[in-house]
Parts: structure tokens; C-alpha cells; sequence
């Protein structure tokens, strides 16, 4: 086999360019510090860094969906946070206006200053986050929710939550509606409402009322009858026959009146035909008890029939307040999620970074020993070129 000298030589400067190029490529890792220039040089390692990449990012966007929901749901924390504070204004000012002491006037700035907290209660409801975005709007979050015209207020929202995906596949909702917060709040004791009766001449007022044996509550509506200022019938007004269903006698000034698992205390002097209503309960908005407050304030005369109204609505406030702290509950339970999911997020990014590093990142030890050898492996193939590029048959004639 014959080899001719340009082959030869040819050859030689091939692998020296070859040899110039891998250490160019070492050169070029050492100095941006990167494993991998182009896929072709690790296309295993490279689709794994892109998957890991693809993963981190994602990673990254459920810890600002995290960090978004918190201030959100803090923000409705201390909405209603401050809501309760105003229940209990409200309740304190409602008590002082019970007050026998107090006159028609006095109750009426009584009512002034109930009008301005309804007026707070209803701007808290209309609380804002950081955005601009209504907090108890539901999903209608650029339409404000309440609307406030004398003492009647309206919804505008909707009974939609909106939800934060925290991770993959677990979703945590970042507010509540304020249909389910302000709006639907079952009145009474949450079990029966009760009411005394417009035409009542007597001086009796329910007080508190409770579910004795819940079992024995049918959520059928009764209707107490005084025959005399000491005896009573209770008869369900749903039966057309209007039968008695029981009776009992009132003692003293104070008593208890219990039927089918419902228990109601009464203190004053009932008079012969006043008439009491025990009737399943409904929902009612905050809005509206305190209105009913109000009104009971402002109409002149107080009295048993003011007592027996705002007895009833003070029941329903006490609703409200429970509303609002059980809608407290849940929001700290989605914080304390938000912040378990945070710790685990930012521990998936200390993996993915690990990983990453791995994949990518230069092991310069390991670098540098690569160049000297592949620098001592050139500077062989330049030398031996030379000794070769001499030998040919004029020379070997000289």
C-alpha cells in the first residue's frame, strides 16, 4: 500500500485542527463555567436539564400564586377582624340603649352613632386588596359587593370562590363570598327564631333561647298562647285543627318555657292573650339586624316590644359574630397550608438547583486536567508534524 506524502501530511494537520478544536470547547467550558455549550455534546443530560428547567419554573410560579393568596387572605383576616370589633360596638351600644334609664332622645343618638357603624360594617365589606380587587365579591372581583341605601343593603357579588393552585393538583381558595360571610347567616339561636307579638300588652321578654335535645326538634313553627298572665298554651300553626299540643304555667318574673326540645326564657309579666312565635330559622344578612336595631331605637315608647325586638336581633348579631370567626378558622387553616406548601416549594428548589448543577455546571478539577493533557496532546502532534513534513525522497537524495 502505497502512502503518499500530501496524504501524510494532510492527516497530521486534520488531527491537529481537531485537536485545536477540542481544547477551544475546554477553553470555552472553563471559562463560562458549563458542562454542556450545545446538546450534541450530552443530549441525555441536556433533555433531563431542560425537563428539570421546565420543572424549577413551574416550581417558581405556585410560590408567587402562594405568596399572592397570603396577602389576600390576610387582608380578609383583618377585614373581619375588624367587622367583630364593630359587632361588639354594636352589641355594647345596643345594651346601654336598652337601658331602662333612657328616654326617646337618648335613644335616638343611640341609633345616630348605630348608623354610622352600619355604614363602617358595610366599607369593610367592601374591602380591597392589593390590587384594586374586591375581597368578598366571589368571582366578581371589579364589582363592589355592597351597596348601602338608608339602612337596606344589597349584594352584588356572587356565591363563587376564587382558587390558587398551590401545587400541583391542590387548589386553596384565596377569599370567601361575601354571600356566605355577611349574607347568609342563619338567625336565632341558628336552630329556631323567635318573636313576640305585635298586639302583646304585657311586659314579657324572651331572653336567650337554646336546643335542649335537638332529636325532639321537628323545625315546625308554634305559636304560645298566654290564657292568663301565669298559663300558657303552645299549639303548631301549620295544624288546621289547631289543636294544643302543650301547656304549662308561668312562674314569677322569670321562666322557662320548653316544647319538643326548645327551651325559652322569659322575664316581665305576660299579659291574658299575648302571643309568642317559635319558628325554624332562616338566613338573614348582619346588615339587616343591625337595622332592626335601629329602628327599634328610633320608634318612640321602648318597652317590652323594643326589648323583644332587639332580644331577637342581638341573637342574630351573636350568628354574625360566629359567621365571622368560623370564617377565620378556615382562613387560617389555607394560611397554615400556604405555609407548609411554601417550605416544601423552596426545598423542591434546593433540589432542582442541585440537580441542575449537576447536569450542568463545570467540575473545573476534572476540566483543567483535560486541558493539559489535550494541550500536551497538541503540542506532540505539532512537533512530531515537523519531523514528518521533512522526510521525502529529495530529501533522503540530498
Amino acid at each position: 500500500m502505497r502512502i503518499s506524502t500530501s496524504w501524510g501530511q494532510q492527516q497530521a494537520v486534520d488531527s491537529m485542527l481537531d485537536r485545536q478544536y477540542q481544547m477551544s470547547q475546554t477553553q470555552l467550558a472553563l471559562g463560562n463555567g458549563k458542562a454542556i455549550q450545545t446538546p450534541a455534546d450530552n443530549p441525555a443530560a441536556a433533555a433531563r436539564a431542560v425537563d428539570t428547567n421546565s420543572a424549577s419554573a413551574q416550581n417558581d410560579q405556585y410560590t408567587r400564586n402562594i405568596q399572592s393568596a397570603t396577602t389576600r387572605l390576610s387582608v380578609e383576616e383583618q377585614a373581619l377582624s375588624s367587622a367583630g370589633d364593630i359587632l361588639d360596638r354594636i352589641r355594647s351600644l345596643t345594651l346601654e340603649g336598652m337601658n331602662g334609664t333612657q328616654t326617646d332622645e337618648s335613644r335616638q343618638s343611640i341609633a345616630t352613632e348605630l348608623r354610622q357603624t352600619l355604614q363602617q360594617l358595610v366599607a369593610l365589606g367592601n374591602t380591597k386588596d392589593g390590587q384594586g380587587e374586591y375581597i368578598f365579591a366571589g368571582s366578581r372581583t371589579t364589582t363592589q359587593p355592597f351597596t348601602i341605601d338608608g339602612l337596606s343593603v344589597n349584594y352584588g357579588g356572587d356565591q363563587s370562590q376564587r382558587m390558587v393552585a398551590a401545587a400541583a393538583g391542590l387548589q386553596v381558595a384565596t377569599g370567601d363570598s361575601g354571600a356566605d360571610v355577611f349574607m347568609s347567616i342563619r338567625g336565632g339561636n341558628g336552630t329556631f327564631v323567635t318573636s313576640a307579638g305585635a298586639a302583646n300588652t304585657g311586659t314579657a321578654v324572651v331572653g336567650a333561647t337554646s336546643v335542649t335535645d335537638a332529636s325532639a326538634w321537628d323545625g315546625g313553627s308554634y305559636s304560645i298562647t298566654f290564657t292568663s298572665p301565669t298559663d300558657y298554651e303552645i299549639r303548631d300553626v301549620n295544624d288546621p285543627t289547631n289543636t294544643v299540643i302543650s301547656t304549662g304555667t308561668y312562674t314569677g318574673d322569670t321562666g322557662t318555657i320548653a316544647f319538643k326540645g326548645a327551651q325559652l326564657n322569659l322575664t316581665g309579666n305576660p299579659a291574658t292573650g299575648d302571643t309568642f312565635a317559635v319558628g325554624p330559622s332562616s338566613s338573614q344578612d348582619v346588615f339587616s339586624s343591625v337595622a332592626g336595631i335601629i329602628n327599634a331605637f328610633e320608634a318612640p315608647g321602648g318597652g317590652a316590644p323594643m326589648n323583644n325586638q332587639i332580644n331577637a336581633q342581638l341573637q342574630n348579631l351573636d350568628q354574625a359574630a360566629t359567621s365571622f370567626l368560623d370564617t377565620r378558622t378556615k382562613i387560617g387553616a389555607r394560611m397554615n397550608t400556604l405555609d407548609q406548601q411554601t417550605q416544601i416549594g423552596a426545598d423542591v428548589k434546593l433540589q432542582y438547583a442541585s440537580t441542575l448543577s449537576d447536569l450542568q455546571e463545570l467540575d473545573y478539577a476534572s476540566a483543567i486536567s483535560k486541558f493539559t493533557q489535550q494541550q500536551s496532546a497538541l503540542d506532540a502532534a505539532q512537533q512530531s508534524y515537523v519531523k514528518m513534513q521533512n522526510l521525502s525522497l529529495f530529501n533522503y537524495l540530498k
